[in-house]
């Protein structure tokens, strides 16, 4: 810093405050310091500015990892994260501490590295909120405890969500729908969005006067396939699957497949919290309830850097909707005869129906989010 200040002719103050922006400085006196950097190849030196100033400019993102790494959906929350975290001059580190690795993430967090955590993958008790308040680590979840009482987070809006998704189906016609969910053990270990979408499924189908199913399956091809095995042999009737589990729904399509069952036109599949890129992949093109994946996590980060940066300790709180984008796998319900039921009718069989069935499923098809 004092050879650039040197050859800038300014102060080395001067030169801090450049680098900082603690202090406005005119902008061609910020313009002789940068020449002066670029002329003798300065980099400031990260670890002194964060001995000297107490901060790491480091946020740690705490995702517990497990052998099915990260699906696309998932990685849009980190890369939105990432982005904005980035544009504020910090790095973004991925610390894989799971739920129940609490001396890890207290001598992580005592050893004072980072600024700042994102908690994810987050449950209704989860044991590392508590490590992290002791602490006084500033802290935002991207998901929910069950108690967020003196908490920021962001989250998805499960209740909106799920009651969207099943709306979506009921107005197709379907009466008989099932839900696939994340495994029985994430559900027993209180992951948030299992079960708030497993309760969002069962408010919205009695809202609807209908049975709910639920059929939870492992996160993986096999998992899917198991569940509609599951599903078919419970429900022989089914004519809708809504599924929020994104490993899964690529293992139940191809199920149906196999079994000589057509997507749409046997059964509709509807993926929620999915991504663009992931339901475009399949075949049919997946209908899906799009996630807010980058946006989730660029409010996450923004959440954190007001405590981080202005020591903001303000509780700031937000639920983001998913958005139902209307491809090829959802259409009306077919019954025998190729008929299609009229939902108005208590399912009986509308006459004529047989004539507009290809003409109202090309409309679903074409209408947007």
């Amino acid at each position: 810093m004092h050879d650039v200040a040197r050859l800038a002719q300014v102060s080395v103050s001067t030169v801090s405050y450049v680098l900082t922006g603690a202090r406005p400085i005119s902008q061609a006196t910020r313009d002789k310091v940068l020449a002066a950097m670029a002329e003798l190849d300065y980099q400031p030196n990260a670890m002194a500015r964060g001995l000297a100033s107490r901060r790491s400019r480091i946020l740690g993102l705490l995702l517990p990892m497990d052998e099915r790494g990260l699906g696309a959906t998932e990685t849009a929350f980190v890369t939105g994260a990432a982005a904005g975290a980035s544009a504020a001059g910090y790095h973004l580190v991925l610390a894989p501490i799971g739920v129940g690795e609490r001396d890890e993430l207290r001598r992580l967090a005592s050893q004072r590295m980072l600024d700042g955590a994102l908690l994810m993958e987050v449950q209704l008790h989860d044991p590392r909120v508590e490590v992290l308040r002791e602490l006084d680590m500033p802290l935002v979840l991207i998901g929910r405890t069950a108690d967020t009482t003196d908490l920021s987070y962001v989250d998805i809006d499960f209740d909106r969500t799920v009651a969207e998704a099943v709306g979506h189906l009921v107005d197709l016609g379907h009466r008989r729908i099932v839900y696939v969910n994340h495994s029985a053990e994430a559900i027993a270990e209180g992951y948030g969005p299992a079960l708030r979408t497993r309760d969002a499924f069962t408010a919205a189908m009695a809202a609807h006067g209908l049975e709910p199913m639920m059929i939870p399956t492992q996160d993986s091809a096999a998992g899917g396939r198991r569940a509609l095995a599951t599903a078919l042999r419970q429900a022989p009737d089914l004519t809708a699957i809504l599924a929020m589990n994104e490993s899964a729904v690529f293992g139940l399509l191809g199920e149906l497949h196999s079994r000589g069952m057509s997507v749409p036109d046997d059964v509709s599949v509807v993926s929620m919290v999915t991504s663009p890129q992931v339901a475009e992949l399949a075949t049919p093109a997946l209908t899906a309830m799009n996630s807010p994946g980058t946006a989730l996590g660029r409010i996450a980060i923004e959440m954190l850097l007001r405590q981080v940066d202005g020591g903001d300790r303000e509780i700031h709180q937000q639920l983001l909707p998913c958005a139902l984008q209307v491809r090829g796998s959802s259409g009306p319900p077919r019954t025998e005869g190729g008929r299609v039921a009229d939902p108005q009718a208590g399912g009986r069989r509308r006459p004529g129906a047989d004539d507009d069935t290809a003409a109202l499923r090309r409309a679903v098809t074409r209408r947007g989010p």
